[in-house]
């Protein structure tokens, strides 16, 4: 029997990356054939970064996957995922709360194409306590958030804060 190739989608907001979100991402790139990223555009939700800047800031740290593939979305994911050829959904997990939110988000998406799946990973545990939104209101004081983000969202965070160059 050949090898199965499996394409999965990694969704989120990304504002900003953290290094949880790219721990997820390495790991998944490890195990799926191809992984695309899915920076999601959400009208409801108020976003810190455009769907824009999410996208560059992605886009330079994903440069060195070459089965990683970064795209922005503003429909259902499941839909994005049948677009494209992908048979699983990738979520990253850091608590029991996560946990049961994404477990409950997969019930949903089965329901709406029951040929995807969700495959949970949970974060290293050095990220675990990494929110983007805590890490947001971090970097508004001036704190230090080198050992949460990649260094092109940490310049990003203190130019948007006025203490950057």
């Amino acid at each position: 029997m050949g090898k199965v190739m499996v394409k999965a989608v990694f969704p989120g907001s990304f504002d900003p990356p953290t290094n949880g979100h790219l721990n997820v991402i390495e790991r998944a790139a490890k195990i799926f054939e191809e992984v695309l990223v899915v920076i999601s555009v959400n009208p409801q939700k108020k976003f810190f970064f455009t769907a824009e800047e999410r996208y560059e800031m992605m886009k330079s740290i994903l440069a060195r996957y070459e089965n990683v593939h970064l795209h922005i979305w503003d429909k259902l994911i499941v839909e994005f995922a049948a677009n494209n050829g992908a048979k699983v959904i990738v979520r990253g997990v850091r608590s029991l709360t996560d946990f049961a939110y994404e477990l409950e988000l997969s019930m949903i998406n089965k329901g709406l194409n029951p040929e995807i799946d969700t495959f949970f990973i949970p974060t290293d545990s050095k990220y675990s306590l990494q929110r983007s939104s805590a890490i947001k209101e971090l970097a508004s004081f001036g704190g230090n958030i080198s050992n949460m983000v990649p260094e092109i969202v940490e310049k990003e965070l203190k130019k948007r804060f006025g203490y950057g160059s």
